[in-house]
């Protein structure tokens, strides 16, 4: 709920992870938080599971079932052995993330209802379908648009999480 009455939040509060429901799954999160790491890192430097979880707070149980799927949809390569670990598997810039959100099965579906109610359109449109139905559009529009190339950021910047308090972990996807 919001608190209209509020005072407006501190700088740097809006980065700050938060309890609640956003427009993306928990896996997707997590999927775009990994490959954001990656594509921060220099294309021969692969980085173990062990450390993507560590430095992107994702439970490392959760995270192996994501790298998985990157890696069975051509998005990440993986290396074993000493010196392994995952890599992208393309340039930051030919990966968008729809290509990320598609294969761990969390793409946008525009047809979804945002009442739950299965799949709604203009012609038979949910109670919310049409205060709905941009905000479902301009979130595709984005993904579809967007590629990795722009969660790395100016260059020498280095990755990292916002301070502040961490989201509790959720168990995996089945």
């Amino acid at each position: 709920m919001f608190d209209h009455g509020a005072a407006p939040e501190p700088a740097g509060e809006a980065c700050r992870l938060r309890d609640g429901p956003t427009i993306l799954s928990r896996t997707a999160e997590y999927a775009l938080r990994a490959v954001s790491l990656l594509a921060a890192q220099p294309p021969d430097a692969p980085l173990r599971a062990r450390d993507l979880s560590r430095e992107t707070d994702i439970p490392a149980h959760y995270l192996a079932k994501i790298l998985r799927r990157l890696v069975v949809s051509g998005i990440l390569a993986s290396q074993r052995g000493q010196g392994g670990g995952f890599v992208l598997a393309r340039p930051p810039e030919s990966v968008r993330f729809l290509d990320v959100l598609a294969a761990v099965g969390a793409e946008p579906d525009p047809e979804r209802c945002a009442f739950g109610w299965g799949a709604c359109d203009a012609t038979e449109p949910c109670p919310l379908h049409l205060a709905w139905a941009p905000i479902g559009e301009a979130f595709l529009q984005w993904a579809a648009t967007t590629t990795l190339a722009a969660a790395v950021g100016p260059k020498g910047r280095p990755w990292r999480r916002p301070a502040g308090p961490r989201r509790p972990h959720l168990p995996p996807p089945a």
